[in-house]
């Protein structure tokens, strides 16, 4: 007996209900997620979860930002804006922001790990991804102004390696949206427009320098990922990794952990607050990390991340399952 093929919006439908974690599953409420399945499935779990729901540490922080703003002002009306986006994202399993950003993937592994192997699923999982709507059809070639619908193309998604001495796989995902990726900014000390020199108070001048030339765009309030030093390069890959730090962690420098505290404080009093409209709350957090410079320069790298602060990993069991929730 031959089968009738199914129309093309009816499968899509049975497809999307199958997806493993969606709201429809028996076993999304999980947090830990199953340990038996494979890398594909498990990586595009990860996707969906990054780009649906917020990770604790990050709700956790904007729920208390929502209650120091006073209340029936344009602050707190932005504030519960946001409040109801993520909870609605999240019931709906639908993307937090419609800008779902570029993807990138941080990769902690042991020796003899397939690399290659591992950017073919992932690779395989954003195709999926933005079939599903997880992620938007977000990806344009530089040289033709062309959209890959898709969303794979050269530098897309963005790969990051480090090999570690445990035996666990741990990947990170990040979604990193364009209007919040516009206002980062490198700075060069010393800074003679606002007298920033050589050393931590002309570090903390650029800092607040770049919160206030940003004025609440890059859908605020923010969350920055700074380096200290490196080359112009490696500054910033260096800044968005600090975004991998969950936002009540304490910096093990204690001259960097009193900086991170005194830029939040400090850009707070700027009543920039959310989306530039005056508030109690123009940062969420702040995390800083440093690296050897050469003498001639000396380099500050800032990441900025918007209040969709969209990240999340898992730990991979032996079979590609996921075993472990790292947010």
């Amino acid at each position: 007996m031959v089968k009738k093929r199914l129309p093309k919006k009816v499968a899509k439908k049975i497809a999307k209900k199958r997806v493993p974690g969606s709201k429809n599953n028996k076993n999304s409420k999980n947090k830990k997620g199953p340990a038996s399945g494979d890398v594909f499935s498990s990586l595009l779990e990860l996707l969906r979860r990054t780009s649906t729901e917020l990770p604790d540490d990050v709700q956790k922080v904007i729920l208390a930002a929502l209650e120091r703003e006073e209340k029936n002002t344009t602050a707190e009306y932005a504030m519960k804006i946001i409040e109801d986006n993520i909870a609605l994202a999240k019931a709906k399993s639908q993307p937090i922001c419609q800008d779902t950003g570029t993807v990138l993937f941080y990769v902690s592994h042991p020796t003899n790990f397939d690399q290659i192997k591992f950017m073919d699923q992932a690779r395989k999982a954003v195709v999926k991804a933005t079939e599903l709507g997880y992620l938007r059809q977000n990806s344009v070639n530089s040289v033709t102004g062309k959209s890959e619908p898709t969303n794979l193309g050269p530098g897309h998604p963005s790969f990051h390696f480090h090999q570690h001495k445990s035996p666990n796989v741990e990947v990170r995902a990040m979604l990193k949206g364009g209007g919040c990726e516009n206002v980062g900014i490198q700075y060069s000390l010393p800074y003679t427009a606002i007298d920033a020199g050589r050393d931590l108070n002309g570090v903390r001048k650029v800092i607040l320098d770049g919160v206030v030339k940003a004025q609440g765009q890059g859908c605020g309030p923010g969350i920055l990922g700074i380096c200290i030093g490196g080359d112009r390069g490696s500054g910033y890959l260096e800044s968005k990794e600090q975004l991998l730090r969950k936002l009540d962690d304490k910096n093990p420098d204690s001259e960097l952990a009193k900086l991170e505290q005194e830029i939040v404080q400090s850009c707070n009093k700027l009543m920039i607050g959310p989306m530039g409209f005056g508030g109690k709350t123009t940062l969420l957090g702040c995390k800083i990390g440093s690296q050897q410079r050469v003498p001639a320069s000396f380099f500050v790298s800032i990441s900025y991340m918007c209040w969709a602060f969209r990240r999340q990993g898992i730990q991979l069991s032996k079979n590609g399952g996921i075993s472990k929730w790292l947010y």
